[in-house]
């Protein structure tokens, strides 16, 4: 193996690294609570878009809008992401992968759990790795599900 080829490889190695971590901080991050501009900013690029069972937006701001309301409709939760799939080409990634989440509900204590695959496009940025797109497919539910508020269902 080649200097070049060593290069190449440690460089996609590191790549794959950050996105993980990236993502992982992600996931972790709805279950801290603390959304404002550089909680978006730090996970998102200014032209992002989502789609989830909270809705379909585009743009930075309607994200961070999209979770904050979302994440209202619960007392605590936890997300966990798994059986990551990464592939690199250039400045631009994709990550697959598989994600639980266990939700206390807000309006009255009970659990609902949810699971499905994530489908995410990243971009390199001068911040970092970013997330231009992250699409949640649920898959299954156990438990009653929140109610969505109107500004939800809209669209």
């Amino acid at each position: 193996m080649d200097n070049e080829t060593s290069r190449t490889e440690i460089l996609a190695l590191i790549h794959r690294a950050e996105i993980t971590d990236l993502f992982d901080r992600y996931l972790r991050s709805l279950d801290d609570r603390k959304f404002d501009a550089s909680w978006a900013a730090s996970f998102f690029t200014e032209d992002a878009t989502t789609a989830t069972p909270a809705g379909a937006v585009r743009g930075r701001d309607a994200v961070l809008g999209n979770v904050r309301t979302a994440m209202r409709l619960f007392d605590r939760t936890v997300h966990f992401g798994s059986n990551y799939i990464i592939e690199v080409d250039g400045e631009r990634a994709t990550l697959r992968g598989n994600q639980l989440s266990t939700h206390v509900l807000a309006d009255d204590g009970t659990l609902f759990l949810s699971g499905g695959r994530t489908d995410n496009e990243l971009v390199w940025t001068v911040d970092g790795w970013r997330l231009r797109r992250a699409d949640l497919h649920i898959t299954w539910t156990q438990g009653n599900p929140p109610v969505l508020p109107p500004e939800l269902t809209r669209g």
